[in-house]
């Protein structure tokens, strides 16, 4: 039901955290994959997983430059003939009140966030159009439901990557494309135990009716779920994983 054999994914952001997590279930379930960051790291990370160079290649690039979509689109192309499922997890953030947060901290924010999904879906759709099919995956945030104290850029930024995904979703689903968002609250990565540490973290859990945070596993599976074949009708959605923590 959820086997991958034979497809090929692109996971931005893929050398660790979700995205990490996404592409190591991705592996186990068959994929081929295109896995992009910034860092040389990336590389290694993608020789890794099982499959090894065989299955996976490992690119550096700026999901925000056109021309760094481009030539993750061909490097994907010319490896494995096709493009079946693109996942946009790479991400930023910012923390800081409204009235003092910088221009070109702003900026960058949405350059990631919104214009790098933007271009790295506007390429791949190409592919995908020609061929009839596809499923893409943008990573959002509850901080794209609901607003978060000091986090203006990066609700910005996921409010309108929910956007992005239902118009896109609307415009391809004629194609056989379908385009849906995934809505984690804070997750357990490496990154989120240090910066959820200590009071705050717990100040926060208290807020969530779980009672805890999300584990990049949940994540994947749900990521895993929707680029499947049987999630064909799940069209323009906008899945919030947050224990409840919007529902109030």
């Amino acid at each position: 039901m959820f086997d991958l054999t034979g497809k090929t994914a692109i996971v931005t952001g893929g050398a660790g955290g979700i995205g990490l997590a996404i592409a190591t279930l991705f592996a186990a379930r068959g994929a081929n994959q295109v896995l992009v960051g910034q860092k040389a790291r990336v590389k290694e990370v993608a020789a890794s997983l099982p499959g090894g160079d065989a299955r996976h290649v490992g690119v550096m690039g700026d999901v925000a430059d056109a021309r760094s979509a481009a030539e993750v689109v061909d490097t994907a192309l010319q490896r494995f003939g096709r493009i079946d499922v693109l996942v946009n997890n790479a991400g930023i953030s910012v923390v800081e009140s409204a009235e003092v947060l910088r221009e070109a901290d702003f900026d960058r924010v949405m350059a990631v966030n919104v214009k790098g999904p933007f271009l790295m879906s506007q390429a791949v759709g190409k592919v995908m159009i020609r061929q009839g099919s596809g499923r893409i995956v943008n990573i959002a945030s509850q901080a794209g439901v609901v607003a978060l104290d000091r986090h203006l850029a990066y609700c910005t930024s996921k409010f309108a990557l929910i956007g992005l995904t239902k118009v896109l979703a609307l415009e391809w689903a004629k194609h056989g494309i379908t385009v849906n968002a995934v809505s984690p609250t804070v997750v357990e990565t490496p990154l989120g135990k240090r910066v959820w540490s200590g009071e705050a973290g717990e100040a926060m859990k208290r807020k969530i009716p779980t009672g805890r945070f999300a584990q990049p596993e949940e994540i994947a599976a749900a990521v895993l779920y929707l680029v499947s074949d049987v999630a064909g009708m799940i069209n323009g959605e906008n899945l919030v994983i947050d224990g409840g923590y919007t529902i109030q």
